[in-house]
């Protein structure tokens, strides 16, 4: 590309790459600028908030000194990624990574950057900024016998730079340096970050060699993945953005390590992801399997009943489990003046009946994979059962989170899912029986209450909730869940596409395509519907114009502007990544039966 241009100090955000050591992800910008990072774990403070306030924010930027273009990629099958700016004079390879051990993580974040001369001579700027939390902390840096030392409220780091990196001045927020490679030379800047705990001071040369310990360990992972179908690169790639979204301390899948960043330029749809929602967990869970990653399977899933069996079925937790804190607003300008920016997330207080479809169907998928129940967890799903036969004719808050309750179709569908889902686990022994024979006859009342009261006649679809003409892309969903009224679904996907389509993407509901960009994940629910309908080549054309869309492989966001092609929402956004796999999943499936 051409040199990555700013607007107003921010980057387009598909300018962005993800880097991750499995506690947490960093944004790392085609122009040199890490611009986003949450350190020592993806829910803390950011230490790197550029992304959200271009002018005061902290970043880690290294640049050319001169104009340049950029060219960038991951590493094969690895989460390593490397940028090479060329200039007049010459050309520089910029390696990027959060790095891992031999056995492992590591139990601190390190963020290693070699810069490594390929042609001429390239002289180039770093500026390192450490982010103040939004004028909370103030940042103050020291020299010791051990390296440079910088600590913001809770977080205490280590700077180390190569001898080729020459500092030209440094306060008690910033340093900043030069640095001139020859072709042939290299240098390396790394950051060791960690939280009210001691701090080791690896070397420059420990921490060099972990660039490529950290690469081996994402290709032996990536290697083990059982897909081998059409658009490996693409599901593997996804995978790999799967995996960045995997919190290793506890097993929670956060659904993006961001927040704020806008579903629409300008407008307030701005919301804090870095939460772990039931819904992501186990759609998450399934593509694990799929893919036959089955120990990360089983740590999300462990994770999952230990939660609902503590809190019971609730939206989305903290990383560490607990219930998610209320909405605060913070002061900072937000992504393109994009206000407010939040921490933290109201629907903690919703109920979505959605959850217990989720719950269910990550269940059913882990025992037909091979695993087994313990008598725990099987209790703990015969009650959520009770609860969702109880408690499937109140309105919710649906799988889009609306601020009003309402008898939303697509959250009585997971209900019915739930129910059958519950009676399938007991008829093959791996929850108790006792009111097996109920939940059968609840999800049939669950079917029956669909058909008289979501779906329209005159529109010859359902509807998004019952009694309204809105429609609602999610519902595309309910093909995978198995329900039983293929005919009607087919029309509703109909309508979906005639209504809702924009471009090769897809807005979530009727009454919201004025609010924000189309939603990516709706794309490929409607392309892996088409798939379990039989309808191969419109599955297959949808799937890969919405790919040739997006232009590029990497990390992708929630959202796009069909208008402009810009992407919006946070991102990595693991609901967008998991779409991908299972329309993938299911073609390969298909296509291997001879359809």
């Amino acid at each position: 590309m051409t040199h990555p241009a700013r607007r107003d100090g921010y980057l387009l955000l598909n300018l962005y790459s993800g880097l991750g050591d499995g506690r947490t992800v960093a944004l790392a910008g085609a122009d040199g600028s890490i611009d986003w990072w949450c350190a020592p774990n993806m829910d803390s403070p950011p230490l790197f908030d550029r992304l959200l306030d271009a002018e005061n924010g902290g970043r880690f930027d290294i640049r050319p000194n001169k104009p340049f273009t950029a060219e960038r990629a991951y590493r094969p099958d690895s989460n390593v990624h490397e940028t090479i700016f060329r200039t007049a004079d010459g050309v520089v390879r910029l390696t990027e990574s959060l790095n891992s051990g031999t056995a492992g993580r590591l139990p601190w974040a390190e963020l290693a950057r070699r810069l490594e001369g390929l042609e001429g001579r390239v002289e180039l700027e770093v500026d390192l900024r450490i982010g103040d939390q939004a004028g909370t902390v103030s940042p103050f840096m020291e020299e010791n016998v051990n390296g440079l030392v910088f600590h913001a409220g809770e977080v205490l780091g280590l700077i180390r730079f190569g001898d080729a990196v020459h500092v030209a001045s440094r306060d008690d927020r910033a340093v900043r340096a030069s640095i001139r490679l020859e072709a042939g030379e290299k240098t390396l800047l790394a950051l060791v970050v960690g939280a009210d705990e001691p701090l080791v001071a690896p070397s420059i040369e420990e921490i060099d060699n972990r660039i490529e310990v950290s690469d081996d360990e994402w290709r032996t992972w990536t290697g083990r993945l059982a897909y081998e179908g059409p658009w490996r690169d693409v599901v593997r790639r996804s995978a790999l953005a799967l995996k960045l979204l995997l919190y290793s301390p506890t097993g929670a899948i956060v659904a993006a390590p961001t927040t704020s960043l806008p579903e629409r330029l300008g407008g307030d749809k701005n919301w804090d992801y870095r939460f772990a929602w039931v819904r992501d967990a186990g759609y998450t869970i399934k593509a694990f399997l799929a893919l036959g990653a089955q120990a990360e399977a089983k740590a999300a899933f462990s994770w999952l009943v230990a939660r609902v069996g503590e809190h019971g079925c609730k939206v989305l937790f903290t990383l560490d489990g607990r219930l998610a804190q209320r909405v605060r607003e913070i002061d900072v300008p937000g992504y393109r003046g994009s206000r407010p920016v939040r921490v933290g997330n109201d629907a903690a207080d919703q109920h979505q009946h959605g959850v217990w479809g989720d719950l269910f169907e990550v269940a059913w998928r882990f025992v037909t994979s091979g695993a087994i129940l313990d008598d725990r967890t099987a209790a703990i799903l015969s009650a959520q059962a009770d609860a969702c036969a109880d408690g499937w004719r109140q309105p919710d808050h649906g799988i889009w989170e609306l601020e009003e309750p309402r008898q939303y179709t697509m959250s009585k569908i997971s209900c019915w899912q739930a129910l059958d889902r519950a009676v399938r686990l007991a008829d093959a022994g791996h929850i108790p029986t006792t009111c097996r024979d109920r939940w059968a006859r609840e999800a049939v009342r669950v079917k029956d209450w669909i058909n008289r009261h979501c779906w329209s006649e005159a529109r010859g679809a359902y509807t998004a909730w019952a009694g309204e003409d809105e429609i609602d892309a999610s519902l595309a969903l309910a093909v995978r869940f198995g329900f039983p009224e293929r005919a009607r679904l087919a029309a509703t996907l109909d309508v979906i596409e005639a209504q809702l389509g924009a471009g090769a993407f897809h807005h979530r509901q009727t009454d919201l395509r004025r609010e924000e960009g189309a939603f990516l994940a709706c794309t490929f629910w409607i392309a892996e519907a088409r798939v379990l309908l039989g309808e191969i080549e419109r599955a297959t054309a949808m799937f890969e114009g919405a790919l040739a869309a997006l232009d590029q492989e990497g990390v992708y966001p929630e959202m796009v502007d069909p208008a402009t092609g810009n992407w919006l929402g946070n991102l990595p956004q693991g609901l967008t990544h998991l779409a991908i796999v299972h329309c993938a999943v299911a073609l390969a499936e298909e296509r291997s039966r001879g359809g």
